[in-house]
């Protein structure tokens, strides 16, 4: 996993070789986690806009904290989960090659 900050991205989040195949707007609420039932993986990148609230990011069995404003970008094959301390919402975009 790669982590960056909105702030950090400037004039906005791009992956070269990639776009943007689909994506959404979720809200986790505090103590829950997304994708709870085992591994969650993609073929290609997906990238987290954690637009506000707190919470952890499960990769492969380690774990950070993250927090509004944070860019999370998922590599191929990574297993993922967040999981909300307070309520989170976030963007999410699956990637797909350009």
């Amino acid at each position: 996993m790669r982590r960056s900050t909105l702030a950090a991205m400037g004039a906005g989040v791009t992956l070269p070789g990639f776009r943007v195949a689909s994506g959404g707007v979720s809200t986790l609420p505090p103590g829950r986690v997304s994708h709870s039932a085992g591994r969650h993986t993609h073929p290609d990148p997906e990238i987290f806009l954690i637009l506000s609230g707190t919470g952890k990011v499960h990769i492969n069995g380690d774990i950070s904290d993250f927090a509004g404003g944070d860019v999370l970008i998922v590599e191929p094959g990574e297993d993922h989960h967040l999981e909300a301390v307070t309520e989170v919402v976030t963007t999410w975009l699956h990637l797909e090659p350009a």
